[in-house]
């Protein structure tokens, strides 16, 4: 199937009411717990499972998918048009009903252990898929979306990827010092308690620098962190209060679930690839070919277009329904949720996705993200399936704006997303009172809403 770009202005959304598709989730969450209720039927618990593992894949491969793109022209009236920023928060209600009422029931309704473990699943299924929602609105410019999403996240306990995913993620994504980058040879479970781990430090660093600059203690109540965990506090102790300690370890066993949903797509996204080293030592910009790709359509209705990474990484802070489809990115052999199944069962990820990275950089493995200690084994065992294959590299992309850091000017612009830095106001939040000079900002700080350009890639403003 070939690209389509729809030309016709004004446009109009072909899928606008297939997303309520998404906000639909935690409502069926809310009917498998209603539907115990009524009925007694303890299968109807494991229906989180059933919905994530095999009803979405199945719809995915009966539907297909869509490689197409809105205009260029139509992309200002999608990102100003309320009703999709409403359709990300109408997930959130619903989401908490079937926290409160699934911890209700888990310590109220005399579960049998098979009916319990699959309220866990269920439940954290729906706060699994919530971290999407909490993705889409931290990357948002507005308070308001931005304590959406720490409050979206509040469920999971994994309030810190707020701060690590916008602004450690989307930095150093597709290299060796992303923690939520999995390497090729590396099996998820390796990877699980690595991005775990990782991510969790490098969100405690990312603040620290941040409060640093500003003058604050990393323990001050303007940690980002400290906010978002602050609300999972607020809410796992109110129920464990309520319903006993039966509460907490419920909350915590669909929490640990939920995050490893993130992970396990974190685990998709990036598998193997590897931005590369320009001449002057940084890693190149993140490009189409260092995520990828989906256009399953049921997955992309369900994940805000997140299958569409590629767009997502070159620009941040793009809308969910204003994505767009690269023919040059990298495709998986199907949706992000068809995935979820292989990405548990190493040898049979191994065997789907290895060939594909191998493919990705023509043979020549060098190119890619390998665990290192994996490297040889990996490096001979293409040597002997293409013995004969091409070793050219694909061309990269390291285009910085030449003297950027040197500029007289008193305001810069973002190269990607247009935030633009003004002396006279400085950026406070990050640590840069009013009056900061462009030239006492460091080379290495990335713009505060993409995190994708550093001040050496923004243009200068006359």
């Amino acid at each position: 199937m070939n690209t389509t770009t729809m030309a016709t202005t004004p446009w109009a959304d072909p899928k606008r009411l297939l997303w309520l598709f998404s906000p639909f989730i935690p409502v069926l969450g809310i009917l498998i717990v209603g539907l115990y209720t009524l009925t007694g039927w303890g299968i109807a618990l494991w229906g989180g499972p059933f919905l994530v593992y095999f009803l979405i894949p199945l719809l995915d491969r009966l539907i297909g998918t869509d490689q197409t793109n809105p205009p260029e022209t139509a992309m200002a009236q999608l990102e100003e048009d309320p009703y999709y920023r409403a359709i990300v928060y109408a997930y959130i209600p619903s989401q908490f009903i079937t926290t409160i009422w699934g911890a209700w029931l888990a310590t109220n309704g005399g579960l049998a252990t098979w009916e319990w473990i699959g309220l866990v699943f269920s439940v954290g299924a729906i706060n699994g898929l919530a971290i999407n929602t909490g993705h889409e609105l931290s990357h948002k410019r507005d308070t308001l979306g931005r304590w959406m999403a720490k409050l979206t996240l509040a469920p999971t306990a994994y309030g810190h990827f707020y701060t690590e995913h916008v602004r450690g993620h989307h930095k150093n994504v597709a290299t060796p010092e992303d923690p939520a980058s999995s390497k090729m040879g590396e099996s998820f479970w390796r990877f699980l308690p690595r991005t775990m781990i990782g991510s969790l430090v490098s969100a405690w660093k990312i603040e620290g620098e941040r409060l640093e600059r500003s003058g604050k203690s990393q323990w001050s109540l303007g940690n980002d962190n400290f906010q978002a965990w602050g609300l999972t506090v607020l809410l796992f102790g109110g129920l464990t209060l309520w319903l006993g300690w039966g509460a907490l370890l419920f909350l915590g066993l669909q929490a640990f679930y939920a995050a490893s949903l993130l992970e396990v797509i974190n685990y998709i996204e990036h598998y193997g690839l590897l931005r590369q080293k320009g001449p002057d030592g940084r890693f190149v910009r993140c490009s189409p070919e260092h995520s990828w790709n989906s256009n399953h359509i049921v997955t992309n209705l369900v994940l805000y277009q997140l299958q569409r990474h590629s767009d997502h990484h070159a620009h941040p802070t793009r809308s969910f329904q204003a994505l767009r489809h690269f023919e040059n990115s990298p495709q998986l052999p199907s949706g992000y949720a068809s995935m979820l199944m292989p990405a548990y069962i190493p040898w049979l990820w191994y065997r789907q996705m290895d060939p594909r990275v191998a493919a990705h950089y023509k043979g020549d493995l060098s190119l890619a993200n390998m665990l290192p200690s994996k490297r040889a084994k990996l490096l001979k065992e293409e040597a002997r399936r293409e013995a004969a294959a091409s070793t050219g590299k694909p061309v990269q992309n390291n285009v910085h704006q030449a003297n950027a850091h040197a500029s007289t000017a008193t305001r810069h612009r973002c190269t990607d997303c247009g935030y633009v830095y003004d002396e006279k106001t400085g950026a406070p939040h990050e640590g840069f009172p009013a009056g900061t000079k462009w030239s006492a900002i460091p080379d290495t700080w990335p713009c505060p809403d993409c995190a994708v350009r550093e001040k050496v890639d923004f243009e200068a403003l006359e």
